[in-house]
C-alpha cells in the first residue's frame, strides 16, 4: 500500500476539470488518490459530467491522510460547506500539521474552517467576497506552507503539479510533467 494517501471529497456540482486533473496527476505520480462522495458514489459535476467516486466519505472519515484536496465548483463548494463532517475533517487533519489544498471556490472551505486564517491563499475572483480571515494573493497558485491553493480551473494543472512536488519532490513532478507534456513550470 502506498504511503502517500490523498483524499479528494466530491460533492454535487464539483468542477470536473479540477477533480479529474487532481485525481489523474496524483495517481500518475504514485499517490493513492481516493475520491469520496458525500452521500452517494455517483456525483454529477457543474457541467453535467457524472463520476463514480471510489468510496463514500463516511467510510473514510477516520482514516489518516497525507493530504486532503478540495476541487472547486460553486455548487459543489456550497454542498461541502453545508456538510459539518467536512469542517471537522479539515480541522482534525490540520491539527496534525498535515497539508491541505483547495482550488477555485474551494479555499472558502479552508477559510470557514479557520485553517487558512492569516495565511496567504488564492481563490477564484468571484469568491473573494467570502474570505474573512485569510490573506488573499492574486496568483495562479499560492503555497502557504501547509495550505496550498489554486485560483481556478485554468490553474488546475500547475496547482496539481505543486501538490506532486510537495508530496514527492522535484524529480517526480518533472517526471510526471514530462509524461503529459503540459509545459507547466513551477517557481522555486
Amino acid at each position: 500500500m502506498n504511503s502517500i494517501k490523498v483524499l479528494i471529497p466530491l460533492a454535487e456540482g464539483f468542477e470536473e476539470i479540477e477533480a479529474v486533473t487532481i485525481i489523474d496527476i496524483l495517481r500518475r505520480a504514485g499517490a493513492e488518490a481516493v475520491s469520496a462522495g458525500l452521500t452517494r458514489r455517483f456525483v454529477t459535476g457543474s457541467h453535467g459530467i457524472r463520476i463514480e467516486t471510489d468510496v463514500l466519505l463516511e467510510d473514510v472519515l477516520n482514516k489518516e491522510w497525507t493530504m486532503i484536496v478540495f476541487p472547486g465548483g460553486g455548487k459543489g463548494v456550497e454542498n461541502l460547506l453545508a456538510d459539518d463532517r467536512i469542517t471537522d475533517l479539515i480541522r482534525n487533519h490540520c491539527k496534525k500539521g498535515r497539508d491541505i489544498a483547495a482550488v477555485c471556490a474551494a479555499p472558502r472551505i479552508l477559510d470557514q474552517a479557520g485553517v487558512s486564517c492569516g495565511k496567504p491563499i488564492t481563490i477564484h475572483p468571484t469568491q473573494k467576497k467570502f474570505i474573512n480571515c485569510s490573506s488573499l494573493q492574486d496568483q495562479a497558485v499560492v503555497d502557504g506552507g501547509t495550505v496550498i491553493t489554486g485560483r481556478s480551473a485554468g490553474a488546475a494543472m500547475v496547482f496539481t503539479f505543486t501538490l506532486v512536488r510537495r508530496l514527492f519532490g522535484d524529480d517526480k513532478w518533472k517526471e510526471v510533467e514530462h509524461g503529459v507534456i503540459s509545459g507547466v513550470t513551477l517557481e522555486k
